[in-house]
This record gives structure tokens, C-alpha cells and sequence, in this order.
């Protein structure tokens, strides 16, 4: 597994580089069977130390935690803590509801874009109907079946996410809806 350990305006030593390394090796390697890379960030919030990692695996789901303390190895714990959790959970479900997936997840691109509207201060009606494109770029869509749509959306912490459905070979969408439940999207 390849790890990007990085500190934003901080200097990360040998000793915490390859203390992150064993531990959060161990983790991972408990309950995934094939990582493929892992970035940890450390950052200074106010008199806090704040970890965020990523872990990617090849089954194309993402693990993510983010954890504060006043001292930078506690804080990495508690985001290593964290993220065994997601990871014994997302174990847990594959183990009790879903097919084990012998194939890495087949990924589909797709553009996509960020539109601005522009607010002005008069009610006039506008030259052209077309939305101002503020960002265009590269997305990949995951092949995968609703069950661990519904999990990567969680790990991700994402209020959307648009997929392949495996079962159909059509596009669905699965949400986060305001009463808290997850709606579905099959057209």
C-alpha cells in the first residue's frame, strides 16, 4: 500500500511518518483486502492538532475519517480509531448482506460541472437562458449494486452519488433525504 503522509504548515518526523504507517498498515490490512494507497494529512486547528485520512481500495470504495487533539499522535489515533470503525462496519455488511466481489469495481467517465447563477440587483430577465459554467471536470461512476452505493455514500459523507446500477446496466442515483432516510433513484 502506498501512504502520502503530509502536514499542512507542520513538519511531520521520521518517528510519526512511520508510526502512521505501522498502525494504520495494521488497520487496514485487518479489514481490507486489497488498499491500494492511504494520504494522511496533519493540520493545526487553533491550540488543536487535526488528522484526516483516506483510504482508497481497490473494490473502488473510500474510507474517510477526520479526528482533533491537543497532541498530534492522539489526534492520529483517534482518526485511526475512526477509521477502523468505518472499515469493520463496511466488512460487516459485505459479510452479512452482500455477494463478495471477486472483480474490482468498473468505473465509467463522465463530465462533470459546478453552474454559478448570477445574482444581479435587478429582476431584468436575462440575455440567455444558458447557466454561466463555473467548473468542468473529470468524474469517474462506479458499477456497482445498490446496497454498496448506499455504502459509499456514507463513507464518503456525500449527500449524493450517482452510480451504475450492476443488476440493470442503467444509471441510478441514490440520496440522503431531509427526513434522514436514503432515497433511490431507478429510472
Amino acid at each position: 500500500m502506498r501512504y502520502q503522509i503530509s502536514g499542512k504548515q507542520i513538519d511531520i518526523g521520521e518517528a510519526l511518518r512511520t508510526h502512521v504507517e505501522t498502525e494504520l498498515g495494521e488497520v487496514v490490512e485487518k479489514y481490507a483486502q486489497r488498499p491500494t494507497d492511504a494520504i494522511v494529512v496533519f493540520s493545526r486547528s487553533a491550540h488543536e492538532y487535526v488528522c484526516e485520512a483516506t483510504v482508497h481500495m481497490s473494490t473502488g470504495l473510500t474510507a474517510q475519517a477526520k479526528a482533533h487533539a491537543t497532541e498530534i499522535y492522539a489526534a492520529f489515533e483517534a482518526c485511526c480509531a475512526k477509521m477502523e470503525k468505518q472499515m469493520r462496519r463496511y466488512k460487516r455488511r459485505l459479510k452479512d448482506h452482500h455477494k463478495d466481489r471477486i472483480q474490482p469495481v468498473e468505473l465509467l467517465g463522465a463530465a462533470s460541472y459546478i453552474l454559478a447563477s448570477e445574482e444581479s440587483d435587478t429582476a431584468a430577465e436575462p440575455d440567455t437562458l444558458q447557466p454561466i459554467i463555473v467548473a468542468e471536470m473529470e468524474t469517474k461512476i462506479p458499477s456497482l449494486s445498490v446496497g454498496e452505493a448506499v455504502m459509499q455514500m456514507e463513507l464518503a459523507g456525500a449527500p449524493v452519488l450517482v452510480f451504475r446500477n450492476e443488476s440493470k446496466d442503467g444509471l441510478n442515483v441514490v440520496y440522503r433525504r431531509e427526513d434522514g432516510n436514503i432515497g433511490w433513484i431507478d429510472p
